[in-house]
């Protein structure tokens, strides 16, 4: 009998480690102990970022100022990512020196109850960490060779000469930006006529404009009805009966919560796991954190949810996490753009100041491509701030000044009084207060 049972080995190792420096009989369960730390640390934002970054360097070589020409070693590049996420698994396995993990597929059969194989496991506490994987919509014959996902970008030899994606959302913007500033040649299929639809109209019209700067076409209003490799290329056939050939071709268009691992009627799963604002699901001791609940697929959402979870298991008072205080981004170049709060797309129905400054206002701004940049920050009629858009170099960084003023309830008479340093992006978010 365990104390607690933590099913998926992606963040949820956060909350064992924790759970088991308490006391607690702790056991983590993962299907392949190689991928402990998650998709964020294996397939995702640590190795896709580290990609993004070394592609920035190729494309600030463009930049007449400099005599060079620089391109991507990518066989170096998946050397040295495999290399740091072994390391970084490792660490992690020492984390767990006090967790008996258990290499396995586990099936959660019924109340308390997990099958490992042949055995049965049980534990006074259930918590369901199993992620998401790629949504491959029908028609699509995805073989990882010419029609792949993201995964397969993270161990590509070399890089094709041109790709098409489908996709528009952060894997989609995020790849294209990767691949246009590595000197591929990038197509971006979307099936609606606009790009980031929740986002503020500017910042979704200048994140296009900054694609298209290099060198990224747009193909809007596109839907996919089918794609397969064949000797003249992927064949792409449209819903409206229209075709292409592309050598290769990237499929972003969502992920999908992995719910397999319930076998347990109590349960209720739809396309996700259904839990409450404490993350319980509709059985009682038996939880669900991270993609496979389907409210947010973000890693540092994740590891909030699973240390909530596993703080309440241990008998302290937790508040509800806010998923609105959670930062939201998406790691385009030359700008990332990063939200926290209430946005414009979610306060339409209410009373609210909005304030927008261009970076283009700051002279910082030339030099770092960065002039079609926005801050965009709104407040409440009592001038409490409400949330933030921001499109900047590095913005996922610079919102950080953003979501802790959301999270400690400052009001822009408050935020004003912070002197920013010059020349810096940040002194475009103490503007943006003072006009609040």
């Amino acid at each position: 009998m365990y104390d607690i049972i933590y099913i998926g080995g992606g963040l949820n190792y956060a909350g064992a480690v924790v759970a088991a420096k308490q006391g607690k009989k702790v056991a983590l369960i993962e299907k392949d102990m190689s991928q402990l730390g998650g998709v964020c640390l294996h397939k995702g934002c640590i190795p896709s970022k580290m990609f993004l970054h070394y592609a920035n360097i190729v494309a600030e070589s463009e930049n007449p100022i400099l005599n060079a020409s620089v391109s991507l070693n990518m066989q170096e590049l998946i050397n040295k990512k495999d290399k740091l996420l072994k390391n970084v698994t490792q660490v992690i396995k020492k984390q767990c020196a006090n967790v008996d993990l258990i290499e396995a597929d586990a099936k959660l059969i019924a109340p308390y109850k997990v099958r490992v194989n042949e055995e049965v496991l049980e534990a006074k506490n259930i918590v369901i960490g199993t992620g998401s994987s790629s949504f491959i919509p029908d028609g699509i014959e995805y073989d990882k060779k010419r029609i792949i996902t993201s995964d397969e970008v993270l161990n590509l030899d070399e890089l094709p000469k041109k790709i098409a994606i489908y996709g528009a959302g952060a894997i989609a913007l995020e790849m294209a930006s990767f691949f246009a500033s590595a000197q591929t040649e990038v197509t971006i299929i979307y099936r609606k006529e606009q790009i980031l639809a929740k986002s503020h109209p500017l910042i979704a019209q200048h994140i296009q404009k900054e694609l298209e700067k290099l060198g990224v076409t747009f193909l809007l209003e596109h839907s996919i009805k089918s794609a397969k490799d064949t000797k003249k290329g992927v064949h792409i056939v449209f819903e409206d009966g229209k075709s292409i050939y592309t050598p290769m071709l990237l499929v972003a268009t969502g992920r999908k919560a992995n719910i397999d691992v319930i076998e347990c009627e109590d349960i209720t799963v739809n396309r996700s796991i259904e839990t409450d604002a404490f993350f319980e699901t509709t059985l009682k001791d038996h939880y669900a954190v991270g993609d496979c609940y389907g409210k947010l697929q973000l890693a540092h959402a994740a590891r909030a949810e699973v240390l909530n979870v596993t703080e309440r298991i241990l008998g302290k008072k937790v508040e509800k996490v806010n998923l609105n205080s959670v930062v939201k981004f998406i790691n385009t170049l030359p700008m990332s753009y990063a939200y926290i709060g209430e946005i414009k797309s979610m306060l339409q129905e209410s009373e609210y100041k909005e304030t927008v400054v261009p970076l283009s206002q700051f002279t910082y701004s030339v030099y770092n491509r960065a002039v079609d940049g926005l801050v965009i920050l709104y407040s409440d009629t009592e001038g409490f701030i409400l949330g933030g858009e921001i499109l900047a170099p590095n913005a996922q960084e610079l919102i950080g000044t953003v979501a802790m003023a959301v999270a400690g309830e400052m009001d822009a008479k408050e935020a004003k009084k912070a002197v920013l340093a010059h020349p810096t992006f940040s002194e475009a978010i103490g503007r943006a207060f003072y006009k609040l």
